[in-house]
């Protein structure tokens, strides 16, 4: 080998070694990230789960808005008094423990701004014949939930037919025209109900049943460990590359 292949050939391994170190940095930077993620992921699972297990506090009034965050108010156990708005159910295309279904979302008035409350899951069914929220003024429980404005999976909702993917809380206040309306809604705690009466426009009434409330999953996906370890792999994939590189070159 003449001395300009022999050039070549250092130079070719020095730049293959340099960028595998580069590589080895980058996966390095990644496999820390995903611990730091970790850590804020435990975290909030921590407090998510105090918030769950708390006694209900106030709902957040009109000033306090525009500081809801979902890290900072998701899954708050809160408590509103006032009455449901009959005859504005909104269905919510979901799945369930219970199948595949809807949840009944139903304005809810507190004299002075109206909530969403995500009353419960009723089945494909039941769509048609659950029953109406109880109409004297009560106090209601449950979690804070923040709106849900980017449609449901793979499916963007349609407010002008009145067909809803996720529980998008503006869209759904300007169909139903309903001032005031609170950036989260409530999902209703579990209770187990009387079956309530309601007229079927016969003149007689059938038994129907409420919606199902308390129905509320919380998982958050907790795979940041399993991502640090393979970045961590890469990176010392990435280090043996470097040495065997920079290895072959003291070599020649």
């Amino acid at each position: 080998m003449n001395a300009a292949s022999t050039s070549r050939s250092l130079g070719s391994r020095v730049l293959l070694a340099g960028l595998a170190l580069l590589f080895a940095a980058g996966f390095a930077a990644l496999a820390l990230w995903q611990i730091d993620r970790r850590e804020w992921k435990h975290d909030l699972i921590d407090r998510v789960e105090s918030r769950i297990h708390a006694a209900p506090a106030p709902a957040p009034d009109p000033s306090r808005w525009g500081t809801l965050t979902e890290d900072s108010a998701a899954y708050r156990h809160i408590r509103l008094t006032g009455h449901y708005q009959a005859g504005q159910d909104t269905l919510v295309r979901a799945v369930s423990d219970l199948g595949a279904g809807y949840w009944v979302m139903t304005p809810f008035e507190t004299g002075t701004y109206t909530v969403l409350i995500n009353r419960g899951f009723v089945s494909q069914e039941q769509a048609g014949n659950y029953a109406p929220p109880p109409p004297a003024r009560r106090e209601i429980t449950g979690l804070l939930r923040i709106s849900q404005p980017n449609g449901g999976f793979l499916r963007d909702n349609d407010p002008p037919s009145d067909r809803w993917f996720s529980r998008d809380v503006q869209a759904i206040a300007q169909r139903r025209d309903l001032e005031r309306t609170a950036p989260y809604f409530l999902d209703l705690d579990a209770s187990s109900p009387e079956p309530l009466q309601m007229d079927v426009g016969t003149g007689s009434s059938e038994e129907a049943s409420a919606p199902v409330a308390g129905l509320t999953r919380v998982n958050f996906p907790d795979n940041h460990l399993v991502y640090a370890v393979t970045w961590a792999a890469l990176m010392l994939f990435s280090i043996w590359a470097a040495w065997t590189f920079w290895s072959a070159k003291k070599h020649e």
